[in-house]
């Protein structure tokens, strides 16, 4: 393909990179333009789909460039260094080429960076957690919506923050009172600048090492967003949180258990429950079982969105009606529906083996499970563990079914263990399995990554969803 038919408009000098054309850089790259700069993204892939994406951004006056790989030499070939390059979520921060600009001079910033700079100065509510935030973001922003407060969520869920920022902007509409943000560790790593007013840390366990290199350097990518935050939440029953709760200045810990239990561990908590309310110095706040979601890890995300409603000055009444009428999270503990006495559950955020450990505590066995995909690094032990106490069956599928065969035959696992290529295979196996085994659910809980069948873990679970009422 000749370069004339990869580029789509001409570029101007100063101007902006934008790494790719996914969701966060089409936002970035709209947000930016409309701010004045001049844009050029560079896309590595090409295809039909690229090329009409490239073409409406020509029309906005965004220059695109296809089939042009991450390499130094793509930029020395523009004939000048750009100012600033702006990077997705997806490219490690570390890239060689990325490398290489910083030594020339040219600033590298994260997507987030654009939506930072174009809200100032709304305040934002940074939620970051290896586990949680996701939850935790939807609690937030529906407990500020039914507040009437304008606060948006945006971020690692839903909108980016860019596409929010230029929503807003573009239609000429106030900007939001708050944003609630989403915030993960590959995001929070590129934007050092990014300082919200309320930063809240969920839980804290091995996760993208892969990436990282080390639990100390995911760790210190996280802490640094809340040591940016003016108000620091943090869930005093996250094992590694609390571990470390000396070496903060200031800090507002919650805990699902009593407040005495928290001062003999070493914290002074913010919020706590006592006899089923959720407790404040000031006395009771709400009924501690106002969200219907299962598990203890649901009372420590109640908690944290507690904490921020306290901040807004919400009343424990309005937060409490607010808790009893949120709807859930799409793919996180997500009830699909009940045929045969037997439930179908959507947890295909459970993403690592924490998370599918967590989804497993949370609910009533006999289960079965699914889980597979695209394995990750991580301490697997609880969650063989909790599939031995849980799961009467298994059902491996994805590209991690030979290795989680071989882990869970290792370990002896004693219910059933079968082994199928993808969901499509796995679904009604798991109807029949979870009849011969008196199952209470079938419960997909990946534990894995979803890149080796489907764009997102999203994808991933709207497919889950699609089979199981098809069933």
């Amino acid at each position: 393909m000749t370069p004339a038919a990869r580029t789509f408009a001409p570029i101007s000098q100063p101007f902006t990179v934008v790494l790719g054309l996914g969701r966060s850089g089409l936002g970035a790259a709209r947000l930016l333009r409309r701010q004045g700069e001049a844009v050029l993204v560079l896309e590595s892939a090409d295809g039909d789909g690229l090329r009409l994406k490239a073409e409406a951004l020509a029309a906005e006056a965004i220059t695109v460039q296809l089939a042009t790989p991450l390499a130094i030499e793509s930029f020395t070939a523009l004939g000048a260094l750009p100012e600033r390059v702006i990077v997705s979520p997806g490219i490690r921060w570390d890239h060689p080429a990325l490398e290489e600009l910083r030594r020339r001079g040219v600033r590298t910033d994260g997507e987030i960076t654009t939506a930072w700079e174009a809200t100032r100065p709304v305040p934002w509510i940074g939620i970051t957690g290896t586990n949680g935030k996701t939850t935790v973001t939807h609690l937030v922003a529906h407990l500020l919506a039914s507040a009437g407060v304008d606060a948006p969520m945006c971020g690692n869920v839903g909108h980016s923050a860019a596409e929010l920022a230029l929503e807003r902007l573009g239609s000429g509409q106030p900007l939001p009172a708050w944003l609630v943000v989403e915030l993960s560790s590959y995001q929070i790593e590129s934007a050092p600048a990014l300082a919200p007013h309320i930063g809240l840390w969920t839980t804290l366990t091995p996760d993208h090492l892969e990436r990282h290199g080390s639990l100390d350097n995911y760790r210190a990518i996280k802490r640094s967003l809340l040591e940016r935050s003016a108000i620091r939440i943090l869930n005093g029953d996250d094992a590694d949180l609390r571990s470390r709760a000396a070496s903060w200045d200031h800090a507002r810990w919650i805990t699902a258990g009593s407040r005495q239990q928290a001062l003999a561990a070493g914290l002074d908590p913010h919020l706590w429950i006592e006899h089923h309310q959720v407790m404040a110095e000031t006395g009771p706040l709400l009924d501690a079982r106002a969200l219907a979601m299962p598990g203890d890890h649901n009372r420590q995300n109640l908690l944290l969105a507690a904490a921020v409603g306290l901040e807004l000055g919400l009343s424990g009444a309005a937060m409490e009606a607010a808790f009893q009428s949120f709807p859930g999270v799409p793919h996180r503990l997500e009830r699909i529906r009940e045929l045969n006495g037997v439930a179908y559950i959507n947890d295909s955020k459970a993403t690592n083996y924490d998370a599918a450990a967590v989804a497993l505590r949370a609910l009533e066995g006999p289960l079965v499970v699914l889980a597979g995909g695209e394995s990750k690094q991580g301490d697997a032990h609880d969650w063989i563990a909790q599939l031995q106490r849980q799961a009467a069956a298994v059902l491996v599928f994805g590209a991690a079914r030979e290795e989680f065969t071989q882990l869970l035959a290792a370990a002896g696992y004693g219910g059933e263990l079968r082994s199928v290529e993808t969901l499509q295979q796995a679904m009604p196996l798991a109807r029949d399995l979870a009849a011969a085994l008196g199952c209470r659910a079938v419960l997909l809980s990946p534990a894995c990554a979803s890149f080796d069948q489907y764009p997102n873990f999203e994808s991933r679970g709207d497919h889950f969803r699609q089979l199981a009422l098809a069933l």
